[in-house]
């Protein structure tokens, strides 16, 4: 039996799962063992480690650098 974890963007009810922070990187373990969530600290720390035997890395890191558009008015 397998069971496959949908892909979905990463909201802020998402936590680290080392320290409670916003989590931005997503861990799907290999043989259905589940996932693991890391704020982009952690992610980087044991990524070389856990990377290899992940069915799928899920990385949105890249959201803390976008900026919130700003509403100007007259």
């Amino acid at each position: 039996m397998t069971t496959a974890v949908a892909s979905r963007e990463l909201n802020s009810l998402d936590r680290c799962d080392r320290c409670g922070a916003q989590a931005y990187v997503r861990a799907v373990l290999e043989s259905s063992a589940g996932e693991l969530l890391f704020c982009g600290h952690h992610a980087r720390s044991v990524e070389a480690t856990l990377r290899p035997m992940t069915a799928e890395w899920q990385d949105e890191t890249a959201r803390l650098h976008e900026k919130e558009p700003v509403s100007v008015d007259d």
